[in-house]
């Protein structure tokens, strides 16, 4: 597994990111409850196999139930070998609004120290404000908190998780964070407008929902009738994935590992067989200019409609 700098924080990370978020609670196409899950002893065995298999990035946070408890108890005697980002509990209230000063900087800091407790460590290496939309971004009191506590030594480096093109840009614009996490695929390419600017800055970039949920797998067939131009859209990468010879998840994988950009990309992995194909696909070899540039043409001509949260409440993805 090769491995690529974040940004200008000096920390190297593999080129994939184990997602946390399957291990800690229900999430994904088709899981529904704890049942589909894995139980907590093969959640630990699979991150020792995935750290064995040369993935040094794990992400979690406080709000993805039981994960960083899980990651606590497998990388407590390993921590050295591991690079861990969280992500603070959410700080906007039931009507959308942020609390006090004073308030906003008990949460933060009682969120951190709840995640060193279950992560069983002294420090994480990336400290992330979650869901981080204009309202927070804009906000003095919340960088001041973060950077004092990156002052302290409690977290090597400090991030936001965004969802917009516009959150991403005041992110890199405040000069504040030390690295963001996205939303990045194939069919939704519009943050790759941001990636040069954020590069020459020296923000590390991060990619999530590199596969869409599951979309961009297997699992992207019969669809609920809501998402069939969604359907018959990836039914268009047929011609790439049978000239490249490779699966969807590999090309959707590869496609965002072809950006130079890009530090990481942030899968989900909740089953030995997704880890091993995985690491098939995060070889080193990623696709063509000709093969590039021919998906790239091929984002999802309205993206404004690849809103996964609007997707999960509508029972779209079930």
């Amino acid at each position: 597994m090769q491995k690529r700098e974040l940004g200008k924080t000096g920390i190297e990370i593999s080129e994939i990111a184990f997602g946390g978020v399957e291990i800690g609670m229900p999430y994904g196409i088709g899981i529904n409850n704890s049942e589909d899950m894995l139980s907590e002893k093969e959640a630990v065995n699979l991150l020792h196999l995935a750290v064995d298999s040369g993935i040094n990035f794990f992400d979690t946070a406080r709000m993805y139930g039981n994960s960083e408890n899980v990651m606590g108890k497998a990388f407590n005697d390993r921590r050295s070998k591991i690079v861990l980002a969280t992500k603070c509990r959410h700080l906007l209230d039931r009507d959308g609004n942020l609390p006090l000063d004073s308030e906003l900087r008990k949460i933060i800091i009682e969120s951190l120290q709840e995640s060193l407790e279950a992560l069983q460590t002294d420090h994480v290496d990336i400290f992330m404000l979650h869901q981080a939309n204009l309202k927070i971004l804009e906000n003095e009191t919340i960088a001041v908190v973060f950077n004092e506590l990156k002052n302290k030594g409690l977290c090597r480096a400090t991030g936001v998780s965004t969802y917009t093109t516009g959150e991403t840009k005041k992110a890199i614009d405040k000069g504040y964070w030390d690295m963001i996490q996205l939303p990045f695929n194939i069919m939704d390419q519009r943050q790759g407008t941001l990636f040069q600017e954020a590069y020459q800055k020296g923000v590390g970039i991060v990619v999530r929902s590199v596969l869409l949920k599951g979309l961009l797998s297997d699992r992207g067939k019969n669809l609920h009738p809501a998402l069939k131009d969604v359907e018959n859209h990836i039914s268009r990468y047929g011609d790439i994935i049978r000239e490249a010879d490779i699966t969807l998840p590999a090309l959707a994988t590869k496609f965002a590992l072809s950006f130079p950009e890009i530090s990481s990309v942030l899968v989900g992995i909740d089953r030995k067989e997704y880890l091993e194909e995985t690491l098939k696909t995060a070889n080193g070899n990623y696709l063509n200019p000709v093969t590039f540039n021919k998906a790239k043409k091929l984002a999802y001509p309205d993206p404004e409609f690849i809103n996964l949260p609007y997707w999960d409440k509508m029972n779209w993805l079930r």
